[in-house]
């Protein structure tokens, strides 16, 4: 149970019984907002409704596309303890082979090379659109380091371009961490990732998560938008000097870098596709099923597997959610959306 500031109770209902909440919303700082719903999220174009029932209809996706890279993360991580390599969280070094590999980096022997450029992009422009870490932002960093010595192990650096690599790595790791805790960056999987851990939810269980999600609709929009200000209240976010906090602009903000997010990745999934698939057809061997019909089909396997893939480094399952049960949740603006609030602001 959640107590709200002017004593009013909360009470949510899960697996027939009530639980108690695990943090306060405080509501003092509720700011009005009349931000867009389920209805302006269907009318949004390609983040509308129609997009998102596509995602929610293909559960599963046919490994024949070769869409998600499959990663060599067990290898490194047993050559890492062989060598006496300090520790790094599966996760984050799954993570970083995925997103690398996705980048268009080149590969030897199924390990992504890295370069300065690939590293930047990875460290400071990519990660924090993706991942909420329960623990150890750090992490990414350090599986970054492993790569790169592991590189150096096989011949593939001189010892000049490890040290750079190993130092810019560093403070770009550094650097992730604090973009990480930046309000005006997060996406809503990342936004609703921080309030489910926050309040004890058990982010495995899948029931647990949508009923939650099911109460936290109950709240008026002034208080919800309350409950993203009180992650920066306890320091879970960093306010930045300056900002307005959570008002319309915010918002729309956040709507868009989730959408634009997504798109990134379904992008550099069919990308991956369509060059591991090439070969079929210079063999003259017939391509899957989804590439044989209408566009649609593969479009929306590859826009299930984004989802899925937002949710491996969120919470399993939420990123789906906020696209379909729950959209209203997660406004994401369509063009007629932007092109008014710009209007107003401008007038």
């Amino acid at each position: 149970m959640v107590e709200l500031a002017d004593g009013e109770a909360w009470a949510g209902q899960q697996h027939g019984r009530s639980r108690r909440r695990g943090f306060r919303f405080w509501l003092h700082a509720a700011r009005p907002y009349s931000g867009p719903g389920r209805g302006d999220r269907a009318a949004g174009g390609a983040t509308g409704g129609v997009r998102a029932a596509a995602r929610a209809t293909v559960r599963t996706v046919n490994h024949d596309l070769q869409l998600t890279p499959l990663t060599r993360t067990a290898d490194l991580l047993a050559w890492a303890a062989e060598h006496g390599y300090e520790p790094v969280p599966e996760e984050a070094l799954r993570t970083v082979l995925t997103l690398l590999e996705l980048g268009g980096a080149p590969m030897h022997e199924g390990f992504p090379e890295l370069s300065s450029p690939l590293l930047e992009q990875l460290l400071y422009e990519q990660l924090y659109l993706y991942v909420q870490p329960a623990s150890e932002p750090e992490a990414y960093g350090r599986a970054v380091r492993l790569l790169v010595d592991h590189q150096r192990a096989g011949r593939r650096l001189n010892a000049k371009r490890q040290a750079k690599l190993h130092a810019e790595a560093e403070w770009q790791g550094e650097l992730l961490c604090d973009l990480l805790r930046r309000p005006h960056l997060v996406t809503w999987p990342r936004l609703y990732t921080l309030l489910l851990r926050a309040d004890g939810v058990d982010t495995t269980d899948a029931a647990a998560v949508s009923a939650w999600l099911e109460e936290f609709r109950e709240l008026t929009e002034d208080q919800r938008i309350a409950c993203f200000g009180w992650l920066e209240e306890q320091g879970l976010l960093e306010p930045v000097q300056g900002d307005e906090g959570w008002n319309r602009a915010r918002m729309l903000s956040v709507g868009m870098a989730t959408d634009g997010a997504r798109l990134l990745l379904e992008n550099r999934l069919m990308q991956r596709s369509y060059r591991n698939l090439a070969g079929l057809n210079a063999l003259g061997l017939p391509m899957p099923g989804e590439l044989s019909g209408d566009f649609e089909d593969f479009e929306a396997v590859v826009a299930a597997e984004a989802l899925r893939l937002c949710g491996e480094w969120t919470v399993p399952g939420l990123p789906e959610l906020l696209v379909t049960e729950f959209a209203e949740l997660a406004p994401e603006p369509g063009t007629e959306e932007i092109e008014e609030y710009l209007a107003g602001t401008e007038a």
